[in-house]
């Protein structure tokens, strides 16, 4: 096959997010319109502004790791080494010599190791930099999921991090997909983890009036596409994807649940944290994505939005969505998933990546919840508040973040 031409399929996914503890348990929260937002539970949210979340519950890292593995890794390591052994487990692939060359290792994120960082500052300055952990340097970057991965499943193949904001963990797959589809590696583990959850992190959101204040009913505080938004809630986890390219998952007899047919990213260019107002680069995004993928807009049937329960971004992915799908993106079913999950940061991409397979596999749309009030400018099938049964063959997954990045990903039911 000439270089470039190789076919991409998803044959593993794995979640850790605060609708469950795998991809079993995320999807049947999702399908169900679970919501895992709730007050903060990490820290003492007394003095601050927003009180709410949506934190991974019940997560023990001592049963996958142990204490000595586990103690040199930040959270967003921990949940991307899970994740990881899930699509992993589901793919079925046995790391031998030639493989674990072939193979690599993509992962976004976008505050990296701040749990790590804030507690070792806090260190610094009540006891002095001479106890500071020697461990911290190592477990703060970056790259430390990824490493981290490599080191527990042998992988020895290309091993980055991909860095683009609420992007990340959409572009992390997409240059995976571009090294399988160039034949620089034969499979890939990708996705996107993150840990923001802390003081600093939703201070710092708190402070750039990004993140929703109804702290009196956190449920009901996220939602994507409603009158009342007024912000997004900030989440933690993580997703992985384990893709291969077409001949080395056939070779091997591996079951395929859907294809990653296309992937497109661009920039904004226009404010640090505001969408331009007519959409221009999501819609360049969403036009080069469906393009290389060889698809029409008539193709789609499926679209997990970005949706993040902001004023300015709601309306402005609902603008770019009808200017790629004119007249027929009124029929087209749009779900904003963030809504029950709420906002993950850098692996946000991933788990929506991950919901779009599992919609083509399993044939039901997950719900919106919480469009109580719909927006007049917000006028697309948003799935409100139930999930909705449906053949879907052919679903987009948009990201889209602060710095102007925008981020699609094109995935459709497998064929030969």
């Amino acid at each position: 096959m000439r270089n470039g031409d190789n076919r991409v399929v998803v044959t593993g996914l794995g979640a850790v997010t605060p609708i469950g503890l795998s991809v079993s348990e995320t999807w049947q929260s999702l399908v169900s319109g679970q919501c895992g937002i709730d007050y903060i539970e990490s820290f003492d949210t007394t003095a601050f502004a927003v009180k709410i979340a949506a934190e991974v519950k019940g997560f023990d890292i001592g049963q996958y790791v142990s204490r000595r593995e586990a103690h040199r890794m930040d959270r967003f390591t921990q949940f991307a080494v899970v994740a990881a052994m899930e699509a992993l487990g589901m793919s079925g692939l046995k790391m031998t010599g030639g493989t674990a060359e072939r193979t690599g290792v993509v992962i976004g994120n976008s505050v990296c190791g701040l749990r790590s960082v804030c507690r070792e500052l806090d260190i610094l300055e009540r006891e002095g930099p001479r106890k500071i952990s020697p461990i911290l340097a190592p477990t703060m970057t970056s790259d430390a999921a990824g490493v981290q991965i490599a080191l527990m499943f042998g992988v020895k193949g290309p091993n980055f991090s991909v860095s683009s904001a609420c992007s990340s963990g959409s572009d992390a797959i997409g240059q995976a997909y571009l090294m399988i589809k160039h034949g620089e590696v034969d499979v890939a583990i990708a996705g996107g983890t993150e840990a923001p959850v802390g003081p600093i992190a939703v201070a710092a959101f708190s402070a750039a009036r990004a993140l929703s204040t109804r702290n009196d009913s956190p449920k009901q505080a996220c939602r994507p596409f409603d009158a009342q938004r007024d912000g997004f809630v900030m989440g933690e986890g993580a997703g992985m994807l384990v893709l291969e390219s077409l001949d080395h998952a056939t070779n091997r007899s591996a079951e395929i649940l859907a294809e990653l047919a296309g992937y497109a990213a661009t920039n904004d260019a226009f404010h640090l944290t505001q969408p331009p107002p007519e959409g221009e680069g999501a819609i360049r995004a969403m036009r080069d994505a469906l393009r290389r993928a060889g698809l029409n807009p008539g193709d789609i049937g499926y679209i997990n939005a970005h949706g993040t329960s902001t004023l300015l971004n709601d309306r402005v992915e609902t603008i770019a969505i009808k200017s790629v799908f004119g007249d027929r993106a009124l029929r087209i079913p749009v779900s904003g998933t963030k809504s029950m999950t709420g906002h993950l940061l850098g692996a946000t991409g991933a788990i929506e990546a991950a919901t779009c397979v599992l919609v083509i596999k399993n044939g039901i749309i997950p719900p919106t919840i919480n469009v109580d009030y719909p927006d007049p400018d917000c006028d697309l099938d948003y799935v409100p508040h139930w999930a909705r049964p449906a053949v879907v063959n052919a679903a987009i997954s948009n990201s889209f973040a602060f710095g102007g990045h925008n981020s699609v990903l094109v995935f459709r039911r497998y064929s030969a």
